[in-house]
């Protein structure tokens, strides 16, 4: 009776034990071999914020790169992963191991952009490029971009955050907010415009806003870093004669339906930033102006323009005096067209 009690509990004892060994080798072969080694493809997964890990579980699943989820449910307790697994969007190849499947889940290994906002884009064209990678709530990002108190903690100084989102490369996920994209922007605006070139500015006369909204006219009127010195320095001289600045971009910045063309009524339109009809600097930036162009503002030409007109070549011809001016404009474009 002793005996066959004892193999009872040696049995009893032996079972889970096998079992475990099994359990354990069947979920290390599970771990290790590819997803599907067959047939290799990239597959996008979204994964909200909030989600269980049995929704994870079903996600992953339902595109095919879970097919045993007992076992899965084991792999990401074994490494830990039960409560932490981030949330974003995420990249797989079928040809990755569940191993290498949940490590890329607890360590957040989300897809990231590389999205390039160019200089001298617009509000509402940094909006549309980001939108364009579905980064953005587009109409969070407007509302932000005039919120009060947003603004303030950002320590833009105007009515609107155009001209401080700095043109850069960046890298960016879905898992990021419109506002921590935003802030990311114009923090990489006051890393790369120094307290030192704003006190330059000061010594010119120009508060931080007049500064950003000086760099971009100059930026949206030339892409030539070379000649930016010179279109500053046609501006200060317009402002110290009391000119009209009569910068084209102006006419249009606040145009909802613009369609790329400025025409002879624009420069007639009622509008807070036409510098053909205000005296002196518009309200706010019109552009997020690049490095270059602050710097032109910082150090102008020595040169007495007051006058330029396009190329057509991306260049400017200048002049200093009206008459060199209009014959520049016969020279180099169609009277129709208008001058600068």
């Amino acid at each position: 009776m002793k005996i066959k009690i004892r193999k009872i509990l040696f049995y009893a004892f032996l079972l889970p034990c096998v079992l475990a060994i099994v359990f354990g080798v069947g979920l290390f072969i599970y771990a290790k071999t590819p997803i599907d080694a067959a047939k290799v493809k990239t597959v996008l997964v979204d994964i909200p914020t909030g989600t269980s890990l049995i929704k994870v579980t079903k996600i992953l699943s339902d595109v095919g790169l879970v097919e045993n989820r007992v076992l899965f449910y084991s792999l990401i307790g074994v490494k830990g992963g039960t409560r932490s697994i981030r949330a974003g969007e995420y990249e797989f190849a079928t040809s990755l191991s569940p191993s290498e499947l949940v490590d890329k889940l607890i360590s957040g290994d989300i897809k990231n952009y590389r999205v390039t906002i160019h200089e001298d884009y617009s509000l509402k064209e940094v909006a549309a490029r980001l939108k364009e990678y579905k980064l953005i709530d587009e109409k969070a990002f407007f509302e932000l971009a005039e919120d009060e108190v947003f603004l303030s903690s950002l320590e833009v100084q105007g009515s609107s955050i155009e001209g401080y989102l700095f043109p850069d490369t960046y890298f960016l996920n879905r898992s990021m907010s419109t506002k921590q994209i935003m802030r990311m922007m114009v923090d990489r605006f006051w890393s790369k415009i120094s307290p030192e070139m704003i006190n330059k500015a000061a010594k010119k006369g120009l508060d931080t806003h007049q500064f950003v909204t000086f760099a971009s006219l100059v930026g949206k009127e030339s892409g030539s870093s070379a000649e930016k010195p010179m279109i500053a320095a046609v501006f200060y001289n317009r402002l110290k004669k009391r000119m009209p600045l009569q910068s084209d971009p102006t006419t249009v910045y606040d145009l909802k339906d613009f369609n790329g063309k400025v025409l002879r009524s624009h420069y007639k339109r009622e509008s807070p930033y036409n510098t053909y009809i205000i005296r002196g600097l518009p309200p706010g930036p019109i552009a997020n102006p690049g490095l270059d162009s602050f710097r032109a503002i910082l150090n102008p030409a020595e040169v007495d323009y007051l006058y330029f007109v396009s190329r057509k070549d991306g260049t400017h011809f200048f002049s200093s005096s009206l008459d060199a001016h209009n014959n520049a404009v016969l020279r180099f474009r169609n009277a129709t067209n208008g001058s600068e």
